[in-house]
């Protein structure tokens, strides 16, 4: 029996820009690594790869206990998008790609790319309304079909 992970199913659940990189960062590393990897957006996660929404990811500010001091005036009107500016800003300096660029990436390599029907049926959205990189909506049966024989990881 072999150590080595051979695939991947990560299940994107969320739809603030910190709960959405570390998928796709994790899918990006496994497919350099020659890692079967397939992405599931279900719920508010949808917004990565929905036409309307994947350029205007924020920052949860309301919350969010990494943000430290400035979680206090995370409610604050603003705020939100001053601290996603500077998010953005330095992880340009660090040259990581936006969220649509990365996507397109990760898809590019091979990946997998699903909506959660359940998700896509409770927010009244249909194929039209996500990004052309989404290979299908599929059932959880169908999520859990793919992800057979290999690890599942919740972000």
């Amino acid at each position: 029996m072999s150590d080595k992970i051979e695939k991947v199913s990560i299940v994107i659940s969320k739809g603030s820009l910190e709960a959405i990189y570390p998928g796709l960062i994790m899918a990006n590393g496994a497919r350099a690594e020659g890692i079967e990897a397939n992405l599931f957006f279900t719920f508010f996660g949808l917004d990565a790869i929905h036409k309307a929404r994947h350029e205007h990811i924020k920052l949860a500010t309301v919350g969010n206990p990494g943000l430290h001091l400035a979680t206090w005036a995370g409610g604050f009107p603003g705020v939100a998008s001053v601290m996603t500016q500077y998010m953005a800003h330095k992880m340009e300096k660090l040259d990581i790609p936006s969220i649509p660029e990365f996507i397109e990436m990760i898809s590019d390599t091979g990946a997998g790319l699903y909506a959660c029907k359940a998700s896509v049926d409770l927010f009244g959205l249909e194929k039209d309304d996500l990004i052309e990189q989404v290979q299908g909506i599929i059932t959880v049966g169908e999520f859990y079909d793919q992800a057979a024989g290999g690890q599942i990881i919740f972000t």
